[in-house]
């Protein structure tokens, strides 16, 4: 049975030696990737079963992004991203900017979330922020009809659990 992706490539950084990882960390998808930075993430990629020979630059930046996030925040594909968001106390705000960030504001704002995940202990689920991103800027019609009806699926359960916690206070 193939590994989906993101869990494999999340199963990759936590095996990786601690270079790799942070080189996966390190990394800056939203400039152009840096030869020390392609062969980490090279590895990462294809050790997750992709293969990106004949990606264009932009699939590669997306890609780096996702690996960027993995490093950064970890991966657990059990939970909704938007309840996991909730969990994290992360603000209303922060969440209604990502939300609406598109291109390069999206590709600035979301490590920022994600270091804040990871500073609240949470893990996101990259099942739904892995496709979020693959199909963030997609020239395709269909890949932008996607990616909304993901933002608005994150939305009213991020919303509908902070809804829950506020009854709960």
């Amino acid at each position: 049975m193939t590994l989906n992706p993101f869990n494999a490539l999340a199963s990759y950084v936590e095996r990786a030696d601690p270079g790799e990882r942070a080189a996966l960390a390190r990394l800056s998808p939203d400039e152009p990737l840096r030869p020390h930075e392609i062969a980490a993430l090279a590895r990462a990629l294809l050790s997750a079963g992709l293969q990106p020979e004949t990606w264009r630059t932009a699939t590669w930046q997306r890609w780096a992004l996702v690996a960027h996030g993995i490093a950064l925040a970890g991966h657990d594909g059990q939970g909704r991203l938007g309840e996991q968001l909730a969990r994290a106390s992360v603000a209303e705000s922060r969440v209604s900017k990502m939300l609406t960030a598109r291109g390069d504001a999206f590709t600035q704002l979301l490590p920022r979330v994600l270091r804040l995940l990871a500073s609240k202990g949470v893990r996101p689920n990259w099942h739904e922020l892995g496709a979020l991103v693959l199909k963030e800027g997609s020239a395709e019609r269909d890949a932008q009809a996607q990616a909304e009806d993901i933002r608005l699926r994150l939305a009213g359960h991020y919303f509908s659990a902070l809804n829950r916690k506020e009854k709960t206070a």
